[in-house]
């Protein structure tokens, strides 16, 4: 057994040039968490094997070691799905996933053999199943049993009960069973128990009161002492009294828990979540000199963006998520902890903020760049090119981030009025008006009455077709939205029959995430948004996908197909568009998703700065149907500051009809009192009785859309986006392009965009000539299906001045090219000579003599490859301080260029190109320098990540040159 150990240690040494002395290989997918829990366990004569439990799913993976040093891939340039009992060899390099299809639970052994140094191969085989016959009722002897019947979406039921032993108790104990098949293997039954400490519900309803304590539970469960992920620490658990992210996902992440904060679990826990916000703040590591454009105190403490897209920030902007966190915490805090934290939220942010405006703001348009918020897997809701070009994507502007940020703007301000300091108030009051008013001029689409989820990337920019609940919900919330907005926001997102889908419409040939998904938490805002819309069609489809996702999964889980609400929807046909294609249980932001629909919106009970609201939702269907067996609900033990708060709703007797019942008077301990309370108000022990009349109709504008979750429908999916297929300019000046339908079959009509403005609109594929086109434009194309009006993301943007050759195009063995680095000639992997591994802090690169002939609005990009990890991983993205100089030597155009990860292929691997820095020139030689800025790789919290960036920082990539584009 030693010997193969030592034998394996020998081959990941020999597979990775930066493997640790940690020699274990483990099994890491999907059904694990992409989790360390499934090690290759050594078995003799160079085999090694792991036996793990799978549900059914079309499940990727990977042979990886704790750090990720070392991987194991059937082939490093595609995936691969395997069939069980045959063996695949593989090779020791990073590589896309490998995809095991399961159609029933069982148990599988991937085994290694690596008898053979040279030729090392896996196999998987199912084992014969164990006999689950004959198990016991998990409800017998139980004195209060309720049923529940939820309906599927192709006619069928599902049926869930819960017991408790004693329905009397101070503390029930719960058990709850389901007919639904689960996620993961196991018991179709779980146990669980009202904590003490937490709220607990008494309304009548058994399931009602059951499931809520089951949300209390799951919080407890992820209530931890320790955290831990592969890529940090070695793999290795690290101190924390934090809330950890769900069962197959135990570290924190800045928006998981800010959202989950955010919804409920501040209320409960303000502690934890505050040790869970100090854990995701950092300053710069020992050593850093941060450089002077960063307008940051001097330990530069700031907000901490994850792991992600293109190497994380600034690709992903939406770290100021942590302020919905913080908000709710500062609330909930007892008040000499309060003044701590905020001068320490009023730092970070600050910080957070400032640095975000010379990096990510966009002055053209006064909006952030950067990643949708949480929606952040490239190949759900981007354009299927996007991932090869993430410069585009960190370019785009999107809704939901933007709307993150002016959040954080308006408690950065309000922090800074508490703490006597008027300039940064005011800097920051003016900041997040200016930023309201682009929100809703930028994004708004009057046609559609809603707001676009994003714009599309440089050389484009123009708002595409694309919409996401949490965005629409939180610019409502937030009040971005007004009052009409909002209305038309609620009527007109669309609804399936188990709910509101995070993205509309769906994207073709991808499998379900975010993609085809409902995400709880997402509904859990949709229906505050509802609530503040006082729109109860979409309260009620909010409040039953919430309830019904918890009751039949036994868990408040991370996601669900949106049309049928299972957890796994399993697509025999086409194995690859399965999913969701991860799934954990006590999801955190789920979690407390479904705590604050219970305390915030039945209850209505809203934490303020100085007291609480009262504003319960009950509408006319949740008072029939989940509580008419009684006309009294309570939830008792709610704690606040010390105080303990008992809620009671008197209810009237249950009507006909839609619409919500209106709250008639409030009393606090027998006394009449407003709907606010102050907290001076409270005593140390409280009853609040609300008591509920008249039927108000509100508003009941929704939108319902039905279709067969395995077809890949007009009426729910968007088409493809097309492709210019060509582009040319004639000697009249005229630009003629061609549209290519890339797969898009009849009944699909096109629309083209000059400059990110429709210029053409119902052409077939095809040629189209533009007869008005100026002396530099940027084209796109976008496709729309004729019959349901849905549209596609818009093709890749091609620029007249790129293709007729007018553009300026400087490799790097251009003798303009100067570098305190040395170019190197091309090699196997790079058709192109490049100055390798540029961009340590001292690295110099410029170009002199760059000519422009003819004045006009001008972009400069650098043409690179950064490979320092995968396109979806690491905080190695390339981030870059760009000047252009006049002849005269000043300074007409500077910013910040951003150089993401980018696709890495086991042959020629293609180059790309950053962001770019705009200018408006005249006719004349420019000089451009490149010098270093910063990215996540610099922060000390990064120190123990596991790839680049995490020994020392990494903000290097390879130069192959620079381009400079006219575009108008």
């Amino acid at each position: 057994m030693m010997r193969s150990a030592i034998a394996l240690a020998a081959l990941l040494a020999c597979g990775a040039a930066h493997a640790q002395s940690d020699a274990a290989l483990f099994v890491r997918g999907a059904f694990n968490g992409w989790g360390t829990a499934d090690a290759l366990a050594p078995k003799g004569k160079g085999i090694y094997q792991a036996d793990i439990a799978v549900a059914p799913g079309n499940h990727a993976f990977k042979l990886g070691s704790s750090d990720w040093a070392a991987e194991w891939v059937i082939d490093p340039d595609k995936s691969v799905n395997v069939a069980p009992d045959t063996a695949y060899q593989l090779e020791r390099l990073s590589g896309p996933e490998t995809f095991l299809f399961v159609r029933t639970s069982g148990t599988y052994r991937f085994t290694l053999d690596a008898s053979d140094p040279a030729k090392p191969a896996l196999k998987v085989t199912r084992l014969p199943d164990a006999d689950r016959a004959n198990a016991p009722d998990p409800h017998a002897g139980h004195a209060a049993v309720a049923t529940q019947a939820w309906a599927t979406w192709d006619g069928k039921t599902e049926t869930v009960r819960y017991s408790t032993p004693d329905a009397q108790a101070l503390l029930r104990q719960y058990v709850q069973s389901s007919t639904m098949s689960l996620r993961d293997p196991g018991p179709q039954h779980v146990a669980y128990a009202e904590q003490e400490g937490l709220p607990r519900a008494r309304t009548g309803n058994l399931a009602f009161d059951a499931l809520f304590a089951l949300a209390g539970a799951e919080m407890r469960l992820n209530s931890v002492s320790q955290i831990k992920d592969g890529n940090y620490n070695g793999g290795n658990a690290i101190d924390c009294d934090c809330f950890s992210t769900g069962e197959k996902w135990a570290y924190v992440w800045t928006r998981d828990l800010s959202y989950a904060a955010d919804l409920g679990l501040a209320l409960l826990d303000p502690q934890r979540v505050r040790n869970s916000l100090d854990f995701k703040l950092s300053g710069w590591r020992a050593g850093v000199t941060p450089v002077t454009q960063i307008p940051a105190t001097a330990d530069g403490l700031q907000i901490v963006q994850d792991t992600g897209s293109g190497g994380s920030w600034p690709v992903s902007t939406d770290r100021l998520t942590w302020a919905f966190a913080a908000e709710e915490t500062l609330r909930t805090l007892p008040a000499a902890e309060r003044a701590a934290f905020a001068s320490k939220a009023l730092k970070a942010l600050s910080n957070t903020l400032e640095i975000d405006r010379v990096a990510a703001f966009d002055t053209a348009t006064g909006l952030y760049t950067g990643e949708e918020s949480f929606l952040d897997w490239r190949d759900q809701t981007y354009a299927a090119w996007m991932p090869g070009d993430l410069a585009s994507m960190a370019s785009s502007k999107a809704l939901s981030t933007n709307v993150v940020i002016f959040q954080a703007l308006k408690l950065a301000a309000q922090l800074a009025r508490e703490q006597r300091d008027a300039a940064r108030a005011e800097r920051y009051t003016r900041w997040a008006s200016a930023l309201k008013r682009a929100i809703n001029k930028e994004l708004w689409l009057a046609d559609e009455g809603m707001y676009s989820s994003l714009t599309a990337g440089h050389l484009d920019g123009a708002p595409l077709h694309k919409f996401d609940w949490l965005g629409q919900a939180l610019a409502i919330v937030s009040g971005v939205a007004d009052d009409r907005q909002t209305a038309s926001i609620l009527a007109r997102y669309p609804h399936g029959p188990m709910g509101a889908p995070v993205i509309w419409p769906q994207q073709i040939g991808a499998p379900v995430y975010h993609n085809r998904a409902i995400w709880p938490f997402v509904t859990a805002y949709g229906l505050r948004a509802a609530v503040q819309g006082k729109n109860a069609a979409v309260a009620d489809a909010a409040y039953a996908t919430l309830m019904r996702g918890a009751a039949v999964n036994l868990s408040n889980m991370e996601n669900l197909e949106w049309l049928s609400g299972q957890p796994l929807l399993l697509d025999e046909k086409t194995p690859a568009l399965s999913g969701p294609v991860i799934n954990s249980r006590r999801q955190l932001w789920s979690v407390g998703g479904y705590l604050g629909m219970v305390i915030d919106n039945v209850f209505g009970v809203t934490v303020q700065d100085d007291g609480i609201a009262l504003r319960p939702f009950v509408t006319a269907k949740l008072r029939r149907e989940t509580f008419g067996a009684t006309n009294e609900i309570a939830l008792h033990d709610l704690r606040l500051h010390g105080k303990r708060i008992d809620v009671v709703l008197r209810l009237p007797p249950a009507a006909g009809g839609d619409g919500y019942h209106r709250v008639e008077r409030i009393l606090l301990n027998g006394k009449q009192v407003g709907d606010t309370l102050r907290t001076g108000d409270l005593q140390a022990e409280n009853r609040i009785e609300i008591v509920l009349g008249k039927l108000v109709a509100g508003a009941q504008g929704i939108r319902r859309v039905q279709a067969n979750p395995y077809e890949e429908s007009s009426v729910t999916f968007g088409p493809r986006e097309p492709v210019i297929a060509a582009l040319t300019r004639a000697s009249s000046g005229a630009v003629g392009l061609t549209i290519g339908a890339n797969g898009n079959a009849a009944g699909v009509i096109y629309r083209v965009y000059r400059d990110g403005k429709l210029v053409a609109d119902k052409l077939p594929a095809g040629a189209w000539t533009d007869d008005k086109a100026g002396v530099a434009s940027c084209y796109a194309a976008e496709a729309r299906f004729a019959d349901s009006g849905n549209v596609s993301h818009h093709s890749q943007p091609r620029c007249i001045d790129a293709v007729a050759g007018a553009g300026v195009d400087i490799g790097v063995t251009d003798p303009r090219v100067t570098s305190n680095l040395t170019t190197t000639a091309p090699d196997a992997r790079f058709s192109l000579p490049a100055i390798r591994d540029w961009g340590r802090p001292q690295d110099r690169f410029a170009v002199d003599g760059m000519r422009v002939e003819s004045a006009g609005d001008y972009r400069v990009q650098v043409r690179y490859h950064n490979g320092a990890n995968q396109v979806n991983l690491g905080i190695s993205g390339g981030v870059k301080w760009l000047a252009l100089k006049n002849g005269a030597g000043k300074v007409v155009a500077q910013g910040v260029i951003q150089l993401p990860h980018a696709p890495l292929f086991k042959g020629a691997t293609p180059t790309v190109y950053s962001t770019p820095l705009a200018a408006r020139l005249q006719a004349g030689s420019y000089r451009l320098e490149m010098t270093d800025f910063y990215n996540m790789s610099y922060l000390e919290s990064n120190r123990t990540f596991t790839g680049a960036g995490g020994a020392e920082p990494a903000n290097r990539f390879d130069i192959h040159g620079v381009r400079l584009l006219r575009v108008k």
